[in-house]
């Protein structure tokens, strides 16, 4: 998790839409699953028909809609990730 000057805030409006700042990068997405990776760390939304409307790279401001069902953050690095899996 990095701390960063930039703001990162997240804002659902009737859990069909969705405002996220301080997005890095968009690391998959599908209709039911999209992880992001963000300044805070990783933000896996679940729903269904969810769909991507903007990602503004150079503010880091996404727009997404569908039926919002969950955000999770994931704490760990992909590197953690990767050794606890493999020690499990």
């Amino acid at each position: 998790m990095q701390n960063s000057s930039q703001p990162h805030n997240v804002i659902m409006e009737n859990r069909r839409e969705l405002r996220i700042s301080g997005v890095k990068d968009i690391d998959s997405f599908s209709e039911t699953k999209i992880v992001l990776n963000t300044i805070m760390g990783e933000l896996v939304v679940r729903g269904r028909d969810l769909h991507v409307r903007a990602l503004e790279a150079e503010t880091g401001d996404l727009s997404m809609f569908g039926d919002i069902k969950s955000l999770c953050y994931n704490s760990f690095s992909s590197s953690e990730n990767m050794f606890g899996k493999l020690f499990r």
